[in-house]
């Protein structure tokens, strides 16, 4: 029976996933060229599966509140289609309303094989303190909103067939074969996220921001092209390339990867679409999900798309040395002071 690597390996490959080019032994092969200039964001979104379908009704329903020192938590789920409901987490600082308003924060959470946890880790209730970044903003006098991402927490299988990393790889491969790839989900589920935050009447519609840690980061620069209400955006400990996945046998998580996108551009042309909002990347030197050698061009390459949109001041990205696939403190006060400048 193939094992989960094993099948990531080959069937990634296989379905034509990192749109690589093959040798006459039917290997793979750095393409020789790629057009990374005009008609890439067409491209990207051919490659993704075609636009997203107009929001709609969110129908909104909230669960339950539960009050914490500085901020509410509201247990709350909003429709994304037809029969796809996500449920979310909003933290409501104290003293914001809709007579005062406050700039507000989307959290995409990371992934680390733990299909069990998701909007719990960001909002403060569950997994690892580094990463109750959702709490930590409420208490920095930001709405927060922490939705789970399809296949983690409450949005794994519903008939309870498939569980963890089996049921991602069938959504995964369900969107493939529909001519879509899990990013085109993620991007439309990201966007209505969007939807419901500026719904609400104590967000400043004109301040919101998104912030994603590891899977979170790669969401971060994925709806960012799409979503141009996200006025700041941060991506912490994520900017796999596909050169670098490719030189380093890399198995990454399934959002990574588009199909037919490597011969046109690789992941820094998407964060690039961004421009020119503002956009900060932390990376650490160490972090094996993002091969630092081509992580280094990709922030150039990033800062290149930037200076020619005519806002080479919106874009900044910290590397910090002998560091690993973490928030640290660096990291922290670098996203901190960002959202201040910019949703401040």
């Amino acid at each position: 029976m193939t094992n989960r690597r094993d099948f990531l390996k080959v069937g990634t490959v296989a379905a034509g996933v990192s749109g690589v080019v093959t040798n006459e032994d039917g290997l793979y092969a750095k393409p020789k060229s790629k057009i990374r200039k005009d008609g890439f964001r067409e491209k990207l979104l051919e490659g993704l599966g075609g636009p997203w379908p107009e929001g709609g009704n969110l129908k909104p329903k909230l669960l339950k509140t539960e009050q914490k020192e500085g901020y509410r938590l509201e247990w709350i789920t909003y429709e994304l289609e037809p029969d796809d409901r996500c449920p979310a987490i909003l933290l409501v600082p104290d003293g914001v309303s809709d007579k005062s308003t406050a700039p507000a924060v989307t959290i995409w959470h990371q992934h680390a094989g733990q299909w069990h946890l998701g909007k719990t880790e960001p909002a403060g209730i569950a997994g690892n303190p580094m990463h109750h970044t959702g709490m930590a903003l409420a208490k920095l006098g930001y709405v927060v909103l922490c939705p789970d991402a399809l296949c983690f927490e409450e949005r794994q299988d519903p008939e309870k067939k498939l569980k963890g990393g089996a049921y991602e790889r069938f959504e995964f491969l369900r969107y493939v074969v529909a001519g879509k790839c899990m990013a085109w989900k993620n991007i439309r589920d990201m966007r209505r996220a969007v939807d419901y935050l500026v719904s609400r009447p104590e967000v400043k519609a004109d301040r919101i921001g998104c912030y994603g840690h590891s899977m979170g980061s790669t969401h971060t620069w994925l709806v960012g092209p799409w979503e141009p209400r996200l006025r700041a955006l941060v991506g912490n400990c994520c900017l796999p390339t596909y050169d670098g996945i490719h030189r380093t046998k890399l198995l990454h998580c399934f959002p990574n990867f588009i199909p037919g996108i490597h011969t046109h551009g690789d992941t820094p042309d998407m964060a690039g679409l961004i421009a020119p909002r503002a956009l900060h990347l932390n990376l650490g030197e160490n972090d094996r999900g993002s091969p630092i050698k081509e992580a280094r061009e990709g922030v150039k390459t990033i800062a290149k798309a930037y200076e020619k949109a005519g806002a080479p001041e919106n874009f900044s990205a910290f590397i910090e040395p002998d560091t690993g696939h973490v928030l640290s403190d660096k990291m922290w006060e670098k996203t901190r002071k960002f959202f201040d400048k910019h949703l401040g």
